[in-house]
C-alpha cells in the first residue's frame, strides 16, 4: 500500500509541478545536447585489456625500446615502379620524406632499410612500416593527418603514375575506420527506421499526435545518453561502440516506455477522466511498470562494468546512460507533457479507436490458452527448442574470411598486403624475451637464445618470417664489431638500452591467418619459457593484436557465467520485491533464459553455419562469431525480454487485484496487452532489423540476435508460453504476496477471551 501511495504522490507531484519538470528538461536538453554532435571524434576506437599480459608488452615497447613500433601505421604503395628499381626506390624516398615531416612520426621502415622480398610484390606493390610518436594523442587521430599528407603526395605525382595509390592500414588504420563505418551505420540505421516506426505507431494509435510522442521521446533518449557520455570522456575513455548501442536501446526502450505512457494516459482519458486526472493516472500505473522494466534492463547492462575490456565497459556505460534517460522522460517529461496536451494527444486521427475497449481477438485467445495450456507448451516450444540447443555449438573464435567493410580504404590496402602473401605485418605476434641476471642479448647464452627461439618460431608451419637481431645478422655468435656497426634503429627497435629485454617479432603466414596466430598465442603462453629459448631462467611476455585478441576473449568468457548467475540472482529478486511472487520471478528467469539460447541459436545457424547468410549481406559463413557477442547478447536479450514480462504480468496482477479469478486475470491481461506488446514488439524488430543491414559485421550479428529474440519473445513467449505457465501456476503464482494480503486483512483474535457471536 505504501509503495502505490508513494507512486501515486511521486506522479501528483509531476503532474502538479509540470512546468517545473518541463523547464527542467529543457535546462539539462541545453547543457547535454550540444555535446551529442559529432560524438563519434570524442570516442575511442581501440579495444584494450587493462592489466593483460598484452597490454604490458606494449607498455615495455614504449618505456624500454627507444627506437621500437609500439604504435604504427602502415602505408601500402601501387601503381609505381618496384622498389627494387631505382625509379621504384626514389618514389619510395620521396614518400618517406614526405611522410617524417610530420612531426608525430618517430621513424620508418621499409624497402630503403632491408632489401627484403616481403617488402616488394610481383606487381610492384610495397608498404612502409610508420612509427608513431606514442602517448601524445590518441593513436587513431593521426590518422586523418596521414591520409592528409599522402593524398598530397599522390596528387603531385598524378602526372607521372597516373595509377598510383596510397592506402593507409594496420590496426590503427583499421580502428579509426570502423569508427566511420560504425556512426555511418548508426547513422543510416536511424534514417531507415524512423519512418518505419511512424507508420507502425500510426497503426498503434490511429492519431498522429499519440504516434509523434513516442518517436520523439526514443530521438531524445538517444541524443542525451550519446551527449552524457561524450561529457564522461573527460574522465572514463568511451568505446565508439556504445553509439549503436546507444541508438538500438535509445529507439527500441524509449519508445516501448513512451508508449506504455501513452496509451494508459489515452485509456484514462476514454473513460471519461480529465487530463490531469489522466496524465496522473498514467504516471502512476504506468510509471510504476516502466520503473521496473528499467530496473530490470540496468541490472543486465551494469553486470557489463565487471568486465575488465575498456570495450564492454563502454558499452555497459552507454546503455545504463540511455536506459536512465528513456525511464526518466516516460516517467517524468511525458506525463507532464500528457497533462498540458490533454485530448489533443488524439488530433490528427486516422481511424477511429475505442482505446479503452479490449480487443475481442485478444480475449479468444486468452480462453483458449486457459482451456489448453498443455497443448499451448509443447506445440509452441518445442521448435524453440531445437534452435535454442544449437546455441551449444556457438564459437567466440574471430570471424574468418575477408569480414571487414569492403570499402573502407585500411580494408582495402589489407587485401593488398595479402596479395603480396605480407599481412602478417598487421598480426604481428611480439615477443619480448626477459634474460636472466648476469645475461645479456649480447653475451654467448643470450644470442644462442636468441636463435634458438627464432630457429623453433620459424620451423612453425603458421610462421612466415621471424625478426630478431640474430635473424637481423645471421650471426651465430655475437660478434660485438658487427653488432656496433648496425645502425642504432635496428639495435635500438629490437632491444633494450641495458640488454636485458630483446624482442622477436613474429609474423604469422596467409594460410594461418588471425586464427593460426591467437593459436600460436595460447601455446607460446601455455609453454615453459626455457623450452623455446634454450636458456633457464628466462621468462617471456606475448604482446601483439593476436594477443589481444586472446587476452579479450579470456576476459569476456572468463566472466560468462559469473555475469550470467549475477544477473539472474538481482534480476530474480528485482522481480520478487515488485510483484511479491516467487513463481513469476523464477517464470520470468526461466523464460528470459530461453529467449537467450534462442538467439545464440539462430546467430550459430545463419553467421556460423551460412544458412541464410545471403539475407543478412554475407557472401560465406563466418565459421565463428567476435568474444564480446555471447556476454552482449545474454546482457541486451535477458534485459529487454524482461519488458514485455512487466507489461503482461502488472496487468495481469491488477486484473487479480480488481477481484477477477485466475483465468479471467489472464484474459484480461492478454487482453489489455496483447496489443501494445505486439505493437512495441514491431517497433523494436524494425529498429534492430535496420542495424543487421550495416557493414560492421559485430553489430549486425547484435542487431540479428536481438531481432530474433524480441521477435520470439513477443510472439510466443509472452502471449503463448507465458499465459499457458500462468494458467499451470494457479494460485501459487501470487505466493507470497496474496497470502501475505489476505493474512493481513484477517480481524484480529485476542486468544485470552473467546471470540464474540
Amino acid at each position: 500500500m505504501r509503495a502505490r501511495l508513494a507512486g501515486f504522490s511521486f506522479a501528483e507531484l509531476v503532474v502538479r509541478r509540470r512546468r517545473w519538470v518541463v523547464g527542467a528538461w529543457l535546462l539539462v536538453a541545453s547543457v547535454i545536447l550540444p555535446h551529442a554532435i559529432g560524438a563519434e571524434k570524442r570516442l575511442d576506437v581501440s579495444a584494450t585489456v587493462p592489466g593483460s599480459e598484452s597490454a604490458r608488452v606494449q607498455s615495455l615497447l614504449v618505456s624500454r625500446f627507444q627506437a621500437a613500433f609500439p604504435t604504427y601505421a602502415i602505408v601500402v604503395m601501387t601503381g609505381t615502379p618496384s622498389p627494387a628499381t631505382d625509379a621504384g626506390r626514389l618514389m619510395l624516398s620521396r614518400l618517406r620524406d614526405a611522410i617524417t615531416a610530420l612531426p608525430f612520426v618517430t621513424r620508418t621502415f621499409s624497402y630503403l632499410d632491408v632489401a627484403d622480398t616481403l617488402l616488394a610484390g610481383e606487381n610492384g606493390e610495397t608498404y612502409m612500416l610508420v612509427g608513431l610518436e606514442p602517448g601524445s594523442r590518441r593513436p587513431d587521430e593521426f590518422v586523418p593527418v596521414l591520409r592528409g599528407a599522402t593524398t598530397a603526395f599522390a596528387q603531385r605525382h598524378a602526372s607521372d603514375y597516373p595509377t598510383l595509390a596510397l592506402r593507409w592500414t594496420g590496426e590503427i588504420a583499421l580502428n579509426y575506420d570502423l569508427r566511420l563505418t560504425s556512426a555511418a551505420d548508426a547513422r543510416a540505421a536511424e534514417r531507415r527506421v524512423l519512418p518505419v516506426t511512424l507508420v507502425l505507431l500510426v497503426l498503434a494509435f490511429g492519431a498522429i499526435a499519440a504516434a509523434t510522442l513516442p518517436l520523439i521521446a526514443g530521438a531524445v533518449s538517444i541524443a542525451l545518453a550519446i551527449g552524457g557520455a561524450v561529457l564522461l570522456t573527460r574522465f572514463w575513455p568511451l568505446s565508439i561502440l556504445l553509439q549503436n548501442v546507444v541508438a538500438m536501446l535509445g529507439l527500441g526502450l524509449g519508445i516501448d516506455y513512451a508508449l506504455l505512457m501513452v496509451g494508459r494516459f489515452r485509456e484514462a482519458l476514454a473513460t471519461g477522466a480529465s487530463r490531469i486526472d489522466a496524465a496522473r493516472t498514467a504516471a502512476s500505473r504506468a510509471g510504476h511498470t516502466i520503473l521496473l522494466s528499467g530496473a530490470s534492463v540496468a541490472i543486465a547492462f551494469a553486470a557489463l562494468l565487471f568486465v575488465p575490456v575498456d570495450e564492454i565497459r563502454s558499452i555497459a556505460v552507454g546503455g545504463l546512460l540511455v536506459i536512465t534517460v528513456a525511464v526518466l522522460l516516460a516517467t517524468t517529461l511525458l506525463p507532464a507533457l500528457l497533462a498540458f496536451i490533454g485530448s489533443r494527444v488524439n488530433a490528427g486521427r486516422i481511424r477511429r479507436l475505442a482505446f479503452g475497449d479490449a480487443s475481442i481477438s485478444w480475449r479468444r485467445w486468452g480462453r483458449f490458452v486457459c482451456a489448453h495450456p498443455i497443448a499451448v507448451l509443447l506445440v509452441a516450444g518445442a521448435p524453440l527448442g531445437i534452435v535454442a540447443f544449437q546455441a551449444t555449438r556457438l564459437t567466440t573464435d574471430l570471424p574468418r574470411g575477408d569480414w571487414l567493410p569492403r570499402e573502407m580504404e585500411s580494408s582495402r590496402g589489407l587485401r593488398t598486403l595479402r596479395e603480396m602473401n605480407a599481412s602478417g605485418v598487421v598480426n604481428a605476434v611480439r615477443l619480448v624475451v626477459h634474460f636472466p641476471e648476469g645475461t645479456t642479448w649480447d653475451t654467448p647464452a643470450g644470442w644462442m637464445a636468441l636463435r634458438q627461439a627464432g630457429a623453433t618460431l620459424a620451423a612453425d608451419p603458421r610462421v612466415a618470417r621471424v625478426r630478431s637481431l640474430a635473424a637481423a645478422t645471421g650471426l651465430t655468435t655475437p660478434n660485438l664489431q658487427i653488432l656496433a656497426g648496425l645502425p642504432s634503429g635496428v639495435r635500438e627497435s629490437m632491444a633494450s638500452s641495458d640488454g636485458r629485454l630483446a624482442l622477436v617479432e613474429v609474423l604469422p603466414s596467409e594460410e594461418a591467418g588471425m586464427a593460426g596466430a591467437t593459436e600460436l598465442v595460447r601455446e607460446l603462453r601455455a609453454q615453459p619459457p626455457a623450452s623455446l629459448t634454450g636458456l633457464a631462467g628466462t621468462s617471456i611476455e606475448v604482446g601483439g593484436l593476436p594477443a589481444l585478441n586472446v587476452d579479450y576473449q579470456a576476459s569476456t568468457a572468463g566472466r560468462f557465467r559469473s555475469i550470467v548467475l549475477a544477473v539472474t540472482i538481482a534480476t530474480f529478486f528485482a522481480l520478487l520485491v515488485g510483484f511479491r511472487s516467487v513463481l513469476i520471478a523464477l517464470k520470468a528467469i526461466l523464460l528470459n533464459v530461453f529467449s537467450v539460447a534462442v538467439a545464440f541459436g539462430a546467430v550459430v545457424l545463419v553467421f556460423q553455419d551460412g544458412i541464410g547468410s545471403d539475407l543478412v549481406g554475407l557472401t560465406e559463413p563466418l565459421g565463428g562469431t567476435f568474444p564480446a557477442i555471447p556476454l552482449l547478447v545474454f546482457c541486451v536479450v535477458f534485459g529487454l525480454s524482461m519488458d514485455y514480462e512487466v507489461f503482461l504480468v502488472a496487468r495481469v496482477a491488477e486484473a487479480r487485484a480488481a477481484g477477477m479469478g485466475d483465468d479471467d486475470a489472464i484474459v484480461e491481461g492478454l487482453a489489455r496487452t496483447g496489443g501494445l506488446i505486439t505493437s512495441a514488439a514491431a517497433i523494436m524488430i524494425a529498429v534492430f532489423a535496420a542495424f543487421v543491414l550495416g557493414d560492421f559485421v559485430l553489430i549486425k550479428i547484435l542487431g540479428f540476435a536481438l531481432t530474433v529474440a524480441v521477435l520470439v519473445d513477443a510472439t510466443i513467449m509472452r502471449i503463448a508460453i507465458g499465459p499457458a505457465l500462468l494458467k499451470l501456476g494457479g494460485q501459487w503464482n501470487w505466493w507470497p504476496g496474496e497470502t501475505y494480503r489476505l493474512a493481513r486483512s484477517l480481524p484480529k483474535i485476542n486468544v485470552l477471551e473467546p471470540p464474540t457471536a
